[in-house]
């Protein structure tokens, strides 16, 4: 595994997570070992066995799969309470490039629900209007958005989430009937894809957090390479 380091310092690491990795086993026994981004971590810095609980260690927040960009990993206990504080009172910014399908109407918007497992597929998340009152322990999400490129078929989106829920980005555009390209999970049966796209269109581009020395740090990652090609091939037919 080639990992591109970002940044690092006694305390903190930043990786370019690249698409198809699974951070790390999240209790599913048809996952074989030796597949998870944590075990190279581990490889690379055998001190994060001692820093959080297994299966997570030092990883402080997750990417799906199929998601590549910007993920932070606390290389001491420290680091991992105090960044972890952040996310869990929204103190960090975390923005995403996702090509949604079809024309998403306004330019910028906020989807606020209430998300939890879905009923039909436990593999899934469902979201539900902050009204429901039919299911227990849904959790809060928001999601802001704002159109950064239109195409045939397809809308480029900044999106930044103020709450970390799983597959959060992924089942709220899927709310609003825009899911994302190349998303086999929460795409519909009718749902376009671009030709070449062999995952779902979705990477983690900007993180801002403080770091233990106080210091604000932004960190940014580029759109792989495979992803700008299908950017590039939808301008070409735009045109």
């Amino acid at each position: 595994m080639d990992l591109k380091i970002i940044y690092e310092d006694s305390d903190v690491l930043v990786v370019d997570k690249p698409a198809g990795i699974i951070v790390f086993n999240e209790g599913n026994p048809s996952t074989g070992s030796g597949q998870f981004l944590i075990d190279e971590l581990i490889h690379l810095y055998p001190e994060l066995k001692n820093v959080g609980e297994a299966p997570r260690h030092g990883i402080v927040h997750r990417l799906d799969k199929d998601t590549s960009g910007i993920l932070l990993i606390a290389k001491t206990p420290e680091a991992l309470i105090f960044l972890q504080k952040q996310f869990k009172n929204r103190e960090v910014v975390k923005k995403y490039l996702a090509l949604a399908t079809g024309a998403v109407k306004d330019d910028q918007g906020t989807i606020h629900t209430l998300i939890g497992r879905a009923k039909s597929d436990p593999r899934k998340q469902a979201a539900h209007s902050l009204e429901y009152k039919g299911k227990k322990d849904l959790r809060e999400a928001i999601t802001d958005y704002k159109v950064l490129q239109r195409f045939e078929n397809y809308t480029l989106l900044e999106v930044q989430i103020k709450t970390g829920r799983k597959h959060q980005i992924r089942c709220h555009l899927a709310y609003i009937h825009h899911p994302i390209a190349g998303d086999k999970m929460y795409g519909f049966k009718d749902s376009p894809t671009p030709e070449g796209l062999q995952r779902q269109f979705l990477h983690a581009s900007y993180l801002k957090i403080q770091l233990l020395d106080g210091q604000i740090k932004e960190f940014t990652s580029e759109l792989p390479e495979e992803l700008q090609t299908i950017i590039m091939n939808l301008e070409a037919r735009s045109l």
